[in-house]
């Protein structure tokens, strides 16, 4: 991985180091696991699963990244695997993902739930035995306090990563589980933990209201009461498509309201693509590293093959540049309604343009 540390915790003491080289993060949106998706990941000649060609053209821009993050929207539950409404994907979804380049998933979600205890659980042991560092769903009280906030190091700089959902589709946590609630009063105190651990922090918001292209005024509400806690970037998911980007040059902070589906088995414009959106730190004389962003669109192109499905992450301005593999003209037809209707949602963007 690329990641230098992993996971720090109450232990850390104020560093020493600081940030003397640009720093370049990543974000990506929902990893979604539908019927689909999981049919089209199946290897009949051996029986098990593969998700590599779903990321193999993004994966050079996520390896490129000092730290990539993304929201995994599925839970590791085992079999039955299954997509909506409750979803469980095998293993291997996130077996490539890392494999991708990605560092940190985030995993407060409304499906965190999906298969009850026994699924949160699974997921986080998992995810641990994968070595990827993980925030949002907690086995119980004592991994959550020796885990929460979850600070990584890149490049002698600390980033502390906070995630909540706004629920849990009605589904109870139990058994002692812990699913990091959208809370007011917590965050507030989570924020104020996170900044004594770190110097950066990241609030990954599980929020809005699905297939909704602006923000809602909960959205925005929680958004200006993280800022005025001093959170640097909030990075938004849940609506399923695209929402605008603020970068506020004043105080230095971004706001990603939503990134949009990663990968999923929704076809309908815009929901099926997402953007990638790329941070940069450049390090500055009082040490507060100044803040600026760019998107690049992602599109999940799904050819059919031999008679199956496939599910593949394209960079829209590469499908557009002619780069990658012929799309037939049904399939760019929808690239192009998802491509036109992202970057009209996209025009509203305070400070963040395209990168192709």
């Amino acid at each position: 991985m690329k990641l230098f540390n992993t996971i720090i915790a109450t232990l850390l003491t104020i560093s020493t180091m600081a940030q003397t080289e640009e720093i370049n993060l990543l974000f990506a949106g929902d990893i979604m696991g539908h019927d689909s998706q999981i049919a089209a990941a199946y290897i009949d000649s051996t029986k098990t699963y593969s998700y590599a060609e779903c990321f193999e053209h993004v994966k050079p821009f996520v390896e490129h990244a000092d730290l990539a993050i993304a929201n995994l929207e599925v839970t590791l539950a085992g079999e039955p695997f299954k997509g909506y409404p409750q979803f469980s994907s095998p293993d291997q979804l996130a077996i490539d993902v890392q494999n991708c380049g990605f560092d940190v998933l985030v995993t407060a979600n409304n499906h965190s739930c999906d298969r009850g205890s026994k699924g949160i659980a699974r997921t986080v042991k998992i995810l641990d035995s994968l070595n990827i560092a993980h925030t949002g769903t907690f086995c119980d009280s004592a991994e959550y306090k020796s885990n929460y906030p979850l600070v990584v190091e890149v490049k002698g700089m600390r980033f502390a990563i906070l995630n909540y959902t706004y629920g849990t589709n009605g589904i109870t946590v139990s058994n002692g589980r812990i699913v990091n609630m959208i809370d007011t009063k917590q965050i507030t105190a989570d924020v104020a933990a996170a900044r004594s651990k770190s110097d950066m922090i990241i609030a990954c918001m599980h929020w809005g209201d699905e297939y909704v292209t602006t923000p809602t005024n909960s959205e925005i509400q929680l958004a200006s009461m993280l800022k005025k806690l001093g959170v640097e970037l909030i990075i938004g998911s849940h609506p399923h498509v695209l929402q605008p980007i603020e970068l506020d040059t004043v105080s230095n902070q971004l706001t990603v309201y939503s990134l949009g589906n990663f990968v999923s088995g929704q076809r309908t414009a815009p929901r099926d693509g997402a953007m990638m959106v790329n941070v940069k730190l450049t390090p500055q004389p009082n040490g507060k590293p100044r803040i600026s962003a760019s998107y690049r669109l992602t599109y999940v192109h799904y050819p059919m093959v031999n008679g199956k499905r496939h599910f593949i992450v394209v960079p829209v301005a590469a499908a557009e540049s002619g780069l990658l593999q012929p799309i037939n003209s049904t399939d760019w037809g929808r690239l192009n309604k998802f491509a036109t209707e992202a970057r009209s949602i996209m025009s509203n963007n305070v400070c963040v343009d395209e990168v192709k």
